[in-house]
């Protein structure tokens, strides 16, 4: 007898054949296990799930359809939330299993892997309605998960939207994510629901540099996201940072995906690489290098222990699991090399008191320098804002990473123009919802009009309702 408290187990690819390339690692539920999955769910009162996706999915509805076998029911409510369930049905960090009641008695209900068993068997080729024209038009500047989400959510109330993007495809951060966790033509399928929609995209365009989102407005948009995200590697500012041979993850994982991988790495054999990080970026840098440097050595060296790095269990297991080696208590202290990387100099750090917010500063143990011998370093010590293209009328904070407007909407210092971002694909999302409301909020007013609520994305009456008992956030965006 199978137990409630029990997770189905989810099938992965052998840990002997991972690294040999770029096939995804876990395997979809067959209907009959993600039938057993659902039927595990209490479908709780307070549904805590709910209240912890930061764009409010109703993971305990589809749970509790699935569980009764009703796929397509399933999709068409994860969707009707969601317009990237394919991405994150794989992908998301899946806040709300965390918060899942099951998981203080067992094992928390599998709720990313029930979305993707709703979209595998259900019938999930679905395109998205708008409401009648407002014959207003929106410019949203950058095409990752918070420009996206915007562009669906204005765009479903009925306005024209425009997305302006600086490289040559959509997808922002979704297009670093690693074929092991994404295949190639999962945002290709989300995206093909918006088909209907009125969403146009102008690729190659950088804002402050092709056009300003000032100049916009005086071309005749009645408002402008900017969605650009933190999209500046955080630099280790020690000598030797600027040879050859160092690479900044995330420009390092976009480019695998868009097949222009860093020259000289791909497929040599006894590569010595080290990654700088503990985040999921760095796990993602680190796992990638280890598939595509033939038995190369990849280390990882983080400044702080291994309880305090803010990985995801998950991929930190799946690195280990990979062989990938960790260094902890340890920062870099300058690259050396003479027209290439030859090795890494570290030193050791202690960690002191914890300040006011909790977090402990660490100090540098002095004479403790040694070696690392490396002809690879890749930087994932995160991401800035860059904002020098753009006006300081804006009044940009910047202290979450991305730009964000001052104001409580997220409008910015000039009149229409609003910002924001968020720190994982999920929360991009949910500031670009969030973002969305308030424009046309802002729009309305002008206009003398009541807000436009969500409304049923696929054409049916009435506008979207939250899940009964769900009493709030339980993040912040």
């Amino acid at each position: 007898m199978v137990s409630r408290y029990v997770r189905v187990p989810i099938a992965e690819l052998p840990k002997e054949d991972r690294t040999k390339g770029f096939r995804l690692i876990e395997h979809p539920y067959t209907r009959g296990e993600a039938v057993i999955e659902g039927q595990r769910c209490l479908q709780c009162e307070m549904p805590f799930c709910v209240q912890a996706c930061p764009i409010t999915q109703d993971c305990r509805g589809y749970a509790g359809l699935v569980g009764e076998g009703k796929f397509t029911e399933a999709a068409k409510l994860i969707l009707s939330d969601n317009p990237f369930a394919t991405v994150l049905c794989k992908t998301c960090y899946h806040y709300c299993e965390e918060d899942c009641v099951m998981g203080s008695r067992g094992s928390p209900i599998a709720i990313r892997h029930l979305k993707r068993a709703a979209l595998d068997y259900g019938a999930s080729a679905l395109t998205y309605v708008s409401l009648p024209p407002k014959h207003e038009r929106i410019a949203i500047v950058g095409a990752g998960p918070a420009g996206l989400m915007a562009a669906w959510e204005l765009a479903l109330r009925g306005y024209s939207v425009t997305v302006y993007e600086r490289e040559q495809f959509p997808g922002g951060q979704i297009q670093t994510i690693p074929r092991y966790h994404l295949e190639e033509p999962d945002l290709s399928t989300d995206l093909a629901r918006f088909k209907n929609l009125d969403v146009h995209f102008v690729y190659g365009k950088q804002a402050g540099v092709d056009f300003t989102p000032e100049g916009l407005l005086k071309e005749g948009f009645d408002a402008v996201y900017l969605a650009v995200g933190a999209n500046s590697p955080r630099l280790l500012a020690v000598p030797g940072e600027h040879l050859p041979g160092v690479f900044y993850a995330l420009h390092f994982l976009l480019d695998m995906n868009t097949g222009t991988s860093p020259t000289g790495l791909f497929g040599r054999t006894n590569r010595r690489i080290v990654v700088v990080g503990g985040g999921d970026v760095a796990m993602d840098a680190a796992r990638t290098s280890r598939r595509i440097a033939k038995d190369g050595q990849v280390q990882v060296i983080y400044r702080r222990s291994r309880e305090e790095m803010p990985a995801s269990r998950e991929e930190a297991e799946g690195s280990e699991i990979e062989g990938i080696h960790f260094l902890f208590n340890k920062v870099p202290v300058r690259v050396l090399g003479t027209d290439h990387v030859e090795g890494l100099v570290v030193q050791d750090t202690a960690l002191g008191a914890p300040d006011a917010s909790g977090k402990r500063a660490f100090q540098i143990v002095p004479g403790t320098e040694q070696t690392l011998e490396c002809d690879t370093l890749i930087v994932a010590a995160g991401e800035v804002a860059d904002t020098k293209n753009f006006a300081k009328e804006y009044n940009f904070s910047t202290k979450k990473g991305w730009p964000e407007g001052p104001a409580p909407s997220g409008m910015t210092g000039i009149e229409g123009v609003f910002a924001s971002g968020g720190k994982s694909v999920v929360f991009a999302m949910g500031a670009g919802s969030k973002a969305a409301e308030e424009i046309d909020a802002y729009l309305a007013h002008k206009k003398g009009r009541p807000p436009t609520l969500r409304p049923d994305p696929f054409g049916g009456q009435g506008s979207r309702k939250l899940p009964a008992g769900y009493g709030g956030p339980s993040w912040h965006l």
